[in-house]
């Protein structure tokens, strides 16, 4: 089903906003939610990949650029920026894409479709994440040599539940706002069906 214009510009703003809000404080209390915001945006947003996809990735690249300079560093000297920091559009889109796998083969508020979330979640931050530590492990000079496979592997074991774990908290609190949203629609449909 299409969503109308409004709705859909009302779910990206929200999106955004909670990009925003916890990429500023990356490392803070409240973890950077990146990650499910594409999913979700994927899921929500189908359709939308050719205004909303660009417009979530230039965020991104904003408030990674405002809080590294207003950390008084150079943007294209930190750490975490490197040649394979351009790979993160291809790590999103990964889960642009699982998200938008999902809304077309969702079934509803059924539990197939919770196997499918989960599936499509899963499949999809694996791909992201491979992109973007893989790229980050062999491209970026910030990773010493001599670099190996093994090494690489270490790596990814380091880091990969946590940002799977973060991910999956966000998404089930979009997979649970989505639950409330729907439900409340129906009640409300029906509500108005029966005054008529």
């Amino acid at each position: 089903m299409d969503k109308p214009y409004i709705q859909r510009v009302s779910i990206f703003i929200a999106l955004a906003l909670a990009m925003a809000v916890t990429r500023i404080h990356h490392f803070d209390v409240l973890p950077d939610a990146s990650w499910a915001i594409f999913f979700l945006a994927g899921f929500w947003l189908r359709g939308s990949a050719r205004w909303a996809f660009p417009l979530l990735m230039a965020e991104a690249v904003l408030v990674d650029f405002v809080v590294i300079t207003q950390q008084g560093m150079n943007f294209w000297s930190q750490y975490c920026v490197s040649p394979a920091y351009w790979f993160l559009i291809a790590a999103y889109g990964a889960l642009w894409l699982g998200g938008s796998w999902l809304a077309r083969h969702q079934l509803g508020l059924r539990m197939p479709t919770l196997g499918l979330a989960v599936l499509a979640l899963l499949v999809s931050e694996a791909v992201c994440y491979l992109i973007s530590n893989g790229s980050f492990y062999w491209i970026s000079a910030n990773v010493p040599a001599p670099r190996s496979f093994g090494a690489w592997f270490v790596n990814l074991g380091d880091w990969y539940l946590p940002f799977l774990e973060v991910t999956a908290l966000y998404v089930g609190l979009g997979a649970v706002l989505h639950v409330l949203v729907t439900q409340l629609s129906r009640t409300l449909q029906h509500t108005g069906h029966t005054q008529h």
